[in-house]
């Protein structure tokens, strides 16, 4: 057993191969934990797409010790909150509650994590839930416009798929194809264990230690394939009668790892980031042609990727798309300011130091570098890098981001749309 001491972070490593990360936090009454899985959607074979999202629905259902209402009432009986999330490359089960408390949040987390009955009754009750999710993640327009965009953009790649899986996979899906999925993901080798609040380290080792004692040993990390980069422009329009027409036009972007990450949240706040921003101020104030618009860049363990979203009048795309163009252009040609740079790094650093003052987004820090493998900064670390970003480094990144080629994906009343016109904006001459 392995152990790791840093600035208030302390890591453990188990036998079984199982992290544990925690961090103390001087004058708080709660903590929140996190049982991180290494897989998500990406990790998925085209039979069981959504296995991993539908898991997470599942482990909720009972245990072996515990059924799904007892797991409830457990939690709620000390007004505990417990929840879970799926990502593409990453599953979830958490907790907050007060500290006197986390030895029951770690036993049943615990519990849901390696004892789950997966029952075919749940398996059928659930999966009408799943399908709901599925139908209203369709009907939502400025929700599914990411989605056409992931697939088009990663054309056949699992990045490409959405986590939900779709409506004729999670139908098709058979409870032994499920609990195979379980038996092989769920192993202590491919779990990271995260808390941070008023704990202390040891004693949550020890606590972790128990809940896993019966766990089955196993290699749980899958072997990823990267996708293979878009070398042309792509075009993926989806019909749907709304009012407005929500699109995504972006291209590649960089690993979650990538040093030049900060360069790109700079660039990313200065272009699209927030109300001070380019598009937002020349787009939506100067214009009036949408009522939002943001940039965002997601990050892989291998990939990423930079995309513009906008919501407009489907009379007034042409105009959306090529006012982005022509800011990107501007962004290519000049790069930013010395104002705009500052503001977007304070803006950055300040975000960031917000966005870190509870329990519950301490813990997600820690959770998501340990699973990812993404190296594990100190908050200051990440403001002195956010603060050596310089105006060079802005102008090399956005060479790789906003160059092109591009994929526009749209969805609203786009039947008739000239496909040949719309594909120009994907183009990297395009502006």
């Amino acid at each position: 057993m392995g152990a790791a001491v840093q600035e208030g972070v302390r890591a453990t490593t188990l036998p079984s191969g199982t992290r544990i990360v925690t961090e103390a936090m001087p004058g708080v009454r709660s903590v929140a934990v996190g049982f991180w899985i290494g897989c998500g959607s990406r990790d998925e074979r085209g039979p069981v797409a959504g296995a991993s999202h539908f898991l997470e629905h599942l482990l909720f259902k009972g245990t072996q010790r515990r059924s799904a209402k007892e797991i409830a009432e457990t939690v709620d009986a000390v007004g505990g909150d417990l929840n879970a999330f799926t990502s593409k490359e990453y599953t979830c089960f958490y907790a907050r509650c007060i500290d006197r408390d986390l030895p029951l949040a770690v036993d049943v987390l615990g519990d849901m994590i390696t004892s789950a009955r997966l029952r075919s009754a749940d398996v059928d009750a659930e999966r009408d839930v799943v399908l709901e999710e599925i139908s209203m993640h369709l009907d939502t327009p400025d929700d599914l416009v990411h989605s056409v965009f992931s697939a088009a953009h990663f054309g056949t790649h699992p990045l490409g798929r959405e986590v939900l899986g779709s409506e004729a996979s999670i139908t098709a899906m058979r409870r032994d194809q499920i609990n195979r999925y379980y038996r092989r993901q769920y192993v202590p080798s491919n779990l990271v264990v995260a808390a941070a609040g008023s704990l202390d380290h040891d004693r949550v080792v020890q606590l972790v230690s128990e809940a896993l004692a019966d766990a089955r040993a196993g290699d749980g990390r899958s072997r990823r394939t990267p996708p293979e980069a878009a070398g042309e422009p792509r075009t993926a329009l989806r019909h749907k009668p709304t009012e407005q027409t929500h699109l995504v036009l972006g291209g590649p972007g960089l690993r979650r790892a990538d040093e030049r990450r900060w360069a790109a949240a700079v660039l990313n706040q200065a272009l699209g980031g927030g109300m001070a921003s380019r598009l937002f101020q020349e787009v939506r104030e100067r214009r009036g042609l949408v009522y939002t618009v943001y940039t965002y860049h997601g990050m892989h363990a291998d990939t990423g990727t930079f995309a513009v979203y906008a919501g407009t009048a489907p009379h007034k795309v042409d105009e959306v798309l090529h006012t982005v163009r022509t800011e990107f252009a501007k962004a290519l040609d000049a790069g930013l300011t010395e104002e705009e740079l500052d503001r977007a790094k304070g803006s950055v650093a300040g975000s960031m130091i917000l966005g870190l003052e509870d329990t519950g987004s301490r813990m997600n820090r820690l959770g998501k570098s340990v699973i990812t493998g993404t190296p594990l900064l100190t908050l200051d670390e990440m403001i002195a890098a956010v603060g050596a970003v310089s105006l060079y480094d802005v102008a090399a990144v956005g060479q790789l981001l906003l160059g092109g080629p591009f994929t526009l994906a749209m969805v609203g009343p786009v039947e008739g749309s000239d496909e040949e016109a719309l594909a120009a904006y994907a183009s990297p001459t395009a502006a």
